[in-house]
């Protein structure tokens, strides 16, 4: 449980918290769909059980575990685009708009927040991907997988999202 892993020291959780139920069939039309292990895994929950995410309707309770034991909360990106063809889709900016809500609950509570980044974003879509984060988040820390700016260079990683990290600034 949340509680036992904070007993014993950890620092932070990933929570994909943002991942909610409407949102879900919004990635019914992209390329690559929900490639994101913990989005996926929250996706398939709420439509399996018709309803709307635990973690979502449950974010104060946690927040208050957080809180009592010091732990930051990185609010995951489940629905990031897994190529650049998913980009900035609606999916996409749906979840960010409620990891800023959820920012935004959880300082109110005393918590600290992290914002997990997309992995995939093309180089023209970057800059209005980071505008979007900063505005909704309320500029809380933001760290990204990258992005990776194509999805045709497979080994290189390294060097692509070194591209994407360089022009977020």
């Amino acid at each position: 449980t949340l509680i036992e892993q904070a007993e014993q020291g950890v620092d932070y959780f990933t929570i994909h918290a943002g991942v909610r139920l409407a949102y879900v069939p919004l990635t019914a039309k992209r390329v690559t769909g929900i490639v994101s292990r913990g989005g996926s895994i929250m996706a398939k929950w709420c439509l399996a059980h018709h309803q709307e995410s635990f973690l979502y309707t449950h974010f104060d309770e946690i927040c208050d575990i957080m809180r009592a034991y010091d732990v930051s909360f990185s609010l995951g990106d489940g629905l990031r685009p897994g190529s650049i063809a998913d980009a900035n889709d609606e999916a996409q900016f749906a979840e960010l708009e409620t990891l800023g809500e959820l920012t935004e609950r959880a300082w109110a509570k005393g918590c600290q927040v992290m914002i997990e980044g997309p992995g995939h974003v093309p180089m023209h879509k970057i800059k209005v991907n980071m505008d979007k984060q900063l505005r909704e988040c309320g500029e809380a820390p933001f760290y990204t997988l990258g992005p990776l700016t194509t999805d045709i260079a497979p080994g290189y990683d390294h060097i692509t999202s070194g591209i994407g990290a360089a022009m977020i600034g």
